[in-house]
C-alpha cells in the first residue's frame, strides 16, 4: 500500500530506445543529458534526479536535474569506462522547497505569520542532517522560531539558496517515485569520434610487378598518419577462391594472373581464420597491429560473412549452405547480377548453433591478434537475431570493441542493425548532393531520437560507390564531398588513395571505379601534384583541434538565402567550442548569400539579439567580425567550396588588434 502515497509522476525519459528495449548509446566522457517530465498534483514543487549504476551492480550514483519549465527536468553526468549501464529518473514532493516559495511570497504581500515559519523549522526537523550539515541545518531552524527577530530576518537564512541546497541534498525523500530503469551502452571515445583511411594491401606495394603484403602496408602508416586519419582499415586478407573466380572490372571469365575478389573469401589455404599467403603471416599482422599503435592509428579488419565455392566450410558443413533443386549451392545473387564466385550462408539452417559459434569465432579469432574495429560487409543480409546475440557476447567481453555497419540499404533496416549493437552506420550521404537533400537527411539523423543510437560515419566513396557527382565534377566536386562528410559527422572515411587522387573514371554503365581494386592490383603516385593530400591533411587536423566536430549530438541548422549554400554548426557543451560550416553544394558557380543565424545555437544568449563577434575561418586563415543573424558569405568552388569557421566572442579575444573587418 505503500504506493498509494506517492503523489509524484516521472514520464516520457529521454534518451530511451523503443521504449527502452534497447539500449541508448554514449561514449567515454560525453556528457550523458537525460530528461523527464516529473510534475505532481496540486501545487507541490518537486525535486528530481537521475540514477546510474553499471548493469549488475547494487549502488547507484546520482545527480540532481534542474527544472526547465513546463514540469520537464534534466540531469547529467558522465562515465569513464565502457560498458552497459541502467539509469533512471527519481522524483519526490520538495515540502521544503514548496515552504520556501510560498513563504516568500507571503512575505512579500506582507501577510506572513509566526506559525509559517514554525512550519518551515517542522519541515527541518524531518531532515537527519550529520556533521557540518546538521549544525547548519540546526542554525536556520533555531533563527526560524527566535521570536526576538522581526520575520524578515528570521526567515532570511532559511530561504537562500544556501539552504535550498542544503536541504535537497539531505533530504529523505518520503514517497519518491522512481521511473522504469533504461539501459545505456557507453562505448569508448573512437566509436563516437573516427577518422577512417581504407586501402587495399595488394596494391601497397610500389613494385607493379609484386604483390603487395602486410609489410608493405607497415611502410605506408606514416602516409597515413600524416593524413591525420586514425582508424586504417583493410578489405578482407584471407585466401581468395579460384572457382567462378572474377576478373578484372568485374569480368566472369579470369585470365590465370587474376587475382580475384577479397570478399570471394576461402581457399585451399584456409577460411575466415587464414591470412591470405601473399600477403604474409599471423606474425606479420601482428607487428602491423603494434606499428599502427605506434603511429597513432588503429588497425580494422573487414568481416565478410560469405565463401567461395573452396572455402572449407563449403565440404566440412554443406548444412550452412543452401543447396538448389539440382543438387548444387546456392550462389550470391541480387538479380539480373549473379555472383558465382561466392555462397551466402543460410540462416535457415538445421544446424544454427553450430553456425552462430562458427561465426563469432572468426572475430574471437581476430580479437586474440589485438584487433579490436571490424567493418562488417553487407550485415543486412544476415539475420537479424543472429547479430544482436553475437554483438552483445562479444562485447560482454569486450566492451571497447567497435563494429561499423556496411549496409547500404532501406532506412528501417539500417536502423535495426544500429539498434540491436552496431556502434556506427555507413550512411547515404555519398547520394546527398543538393541543400534541401542534406538538410533532411542530416536533420533526421541527429534532431529527432534516432541520434539516441544510430551513429552515422559518412564516406564519400568507396570501392563499390563511384558516384555520378564524383565523376563529372572534378576537383570541386571531391573538395566540396571531403568538407561535407568531415564536418557533418563525427566519424567519417574515405577509401585511398583513388579519393586524394581523385579516380574518378567509372566502368560503363556502373557507379564503380573502372580497374577497380576489387579485382586487381594497382599502383599508386601518392606524391601526384594534383593529390588532395595536403588538404586532407588540414582538414583532419582542424578536426582533431575542435572537440565541436567530435560528436554530433549538437548539430544544428542555419538558414542561408541562397538554396547552393548549406550552413550548419556543432557547438561541444563541455568546452563551448563552437565551429560554424558554410559550403557551396554548387561545384560550378560562385554563390553568396546572407545567412540567418541561430545564435542561440552557437552559445549567445537568448536576450543578445546582436552580438558582435569573430569567425576564424579555420580552413583559409582568414578572420572576419560577424554582428547578429544577417552575414554575408561568398564561396567559389574553384578557389574553396567551404567555410570552416571558428566562432569567437570578441570579448575573449586577447588582441583585438588581429581582428580583420571586411568591407
Amino acid at each position: 500500500m505503500s504506493a498509494t502515497n506517492r503523489r509524484v509522476a516521472v514520464r516520457a525519459v529521454r534518451p530511451q530506445v523503443d521504449g527502452g528495449r534497447y539500449p541508448a548509446k554514449r561514449s567515454v566522457g560525453e556528457l550523458i543529458d537525460v530528461e523527464a517530465d516529473v510534475f505532481a498534483d496540486s501545487h507541490d514543487a518537486v525535486l528530481a534526479t537521475v540514477c546510474w549504476r553499471p548493469k549488475g551492480a547494487r549502488r547507484w550514483s546520482e545527480a540532481p536535474m534542474e527544472h526547465l519549465g513546463n514540469d520537464r527536468h534534466r540531469g547529467v553526468f558522465t562515465l569513464d569506462e565502457p560498458g552497459r549501464y541502467e539509469y533512471r529518473v527519481t522524483g519526490w514532493i520538495d515540502r521544503f522547497g514548496t515552504w520556501q516559495r510560498d513563504t516568500l511570497t507571503k512575505l512579500e504581500a506582507g501577510v506572513a505569520t509566526g506559525v509559517d515559519l514554525a512550519i518551515g523549522a517542522e519541515l527541518l526537523d524531518d531532515h537527519r542532517a550529520k556533521g557540518d550539515d546538521r549544525a547548519e541545518v540546526a542554525r536556520i531552524r533555531d533563527q526560524l522560531v527566535d521570536e526576538r527577530l522581526e520575520l524578515p530576518a528570521r526567515a532570511e537564512p532559511a530561504l537562500s539558496d544556501a539552504a535550498t541546497e542544503l536541504v535537497a541534498r539531505i533530504d529523505p525523500r518520503p514517497h519518491a517515485t522512481a521511473s522504469d530503469r533504461f539501459e545505456l551502452r557507453v562505448d569508448r571515445a573512437r566509436a563516437r569520434y573516427s577518422t577512417w583511411y581504407e586501402l587495399f594491401p595488394r596494391s601497397a606495394s610500389p613494385d607493379p610487378d609484386r604483390h603487395g603484403t602486410l609489410d608493405d602496408v607497415i611502410a605506408r602508416l606514416p602516409y597515413v598518419a600524416d593524413l591525420g586519419f586514425d582508424v586504417l582499415y583493410l578489405p578482407p586478407i584471407h585466401p581468395i577462391g579460384r572457382s567462378h573466380r572474377k576478373g578484372r572490372n568485374n569480368s566472369v571469365v579470369a585470365e590465370p594472373d587474376d587475382l580475384g575478389s577479397p570478399w570471394a573469401i576461402g581457399g585451399q589455404e584456409g577460411g575466415h581464420e587464414a591470412i591470405h599467403p601473399d600477403l604474409g603471416t599471423i606474425d606479420d599482422l601482428r607487428r602491423l597491429v603494434a606499428a599502427c599503435g605506434e603511429h597513432g592509428l588503429e588497425l580494422a579488419l573487414d568481416i565478410a560473412f560469405q565463401c567461395s565455392p573452396d572455402h572449407p566450410w563449403v565440404t566440412e558443413h554443406p548444412e550452412w549452405f543452401r543447396a538448389r533443386p539440382d543438387g548444387t549451392i546456392q550462389y550470391a545473387e541480387n538479380p539480373p547480377k549473379k555472383y558465382q564466385d561466392i555462397y551466402p550462408l543460410d540462416f535457415e539452417t538445421a544446424d544454427p548453433e553450430g553456425l552462430w559459434n562458427a561465426l563469432k569465432g572468426v572475430f574471437e579469432r581476430w580479437i586474440d591478434e589485438g584487433v579490436r574495429i571490424f567493418r562488417v560487409d553487407n550485415p543486412h543480409t544476415k539475420a537479424f537475431p543472429f547479430w544482436e546475440w553475437c554483438l552483445d557476447e562479444l562485447t560482454r567481453d569486450h566492451p571497447d570493441l567497435i563494429f561499423l555497419s556496411e549496409s547500404f540499404t532501406r532506412p528501417a533496416v539500417m536502423e535495426e542493425l544500429a539498434r540491436i549493437g552496431f556502434n556506427q552506420s555507413y550512411t547515404y550521404f555519398a547520394w546527398r548532393d543538393e541543400k534541401w537533400e542534406l538538410e533532411r537527411y542530416y536533420a533526421e539523423l541527429f534532431l529527432t531520437d534516432k541520434v539516441d543510437f544510430l551513429r552515422p560515419n559518412s564516406w564519400p566513396n568507396t570501392p563499390d560507390i563511384l558516384t555520378e557527382y564524383l565523376q563529372r565534377h572534378g576537383r570541386p566536386g571531391f573538395v566540396q564531398k571531403l568538407l561535407l562528410a568531415a564536418t557533418l559527422t563525427a566519424n567519417y572515411g574515405i577509401y585511398g588513395p583513388t579519393f586524394e587522387l581523385m579516380e574518378h573514371v567509372a566502368r560503363p554503365g556502373a557507379e564503380e571505379y573502372l580497374d577497380n581494386e576489387k579485382y586487381q592490383q594497382r599502383t599508386w603516385d601518392l606524391d601526384a601534384p594534383h593529390s588532395l593530400a595536403e588538404l586532407i591533411a588540414r582538414v583532419n587536423a582542424i578536426r582533431h583541434e575542435h572537440p565541436a566536430l567530435q560528436q554530433d549530438r549538437s548539430f544544428a541548422l542555419h538558414e542561408v538565402d541562397n538554396d547552393a549554400l548549406l550552413a550548419y554548426s556543432k557547438r561541444d557543451p563541455v568546452t563551448g567550442d563552437t565551429v560554424l560550416c558554410v559550403v557551396n553544394v554548387d561545384p560550378a558557380w560562385k554563390q553568396g548569400g546572407f545567412t540567418w543565424l541561430d545564435l542561440e545555437a552557437l552559445g549567445f544568449e537568448e536576450e543578445d539579439e546582436d552580438p558582435r563577434f569573430e569567425v576564424y575561418d579555420a580552413l583559409g586563415d582568414a578572420r572576419y567580425v560577424w554582428q547578429g543573424r544577417r552575414n554575408y558569405v561568398e564561396l567559389d568552388p574553384h578557389v574553396t567550396p567551404g567555410h570552416i569557421f571558428v566562432v569567437r566572442d570578441l570579448s575573449q579575444l586577447s588582441d583585438p588588434s588581429t581582428r580583420e573587418v571586411p568591407v
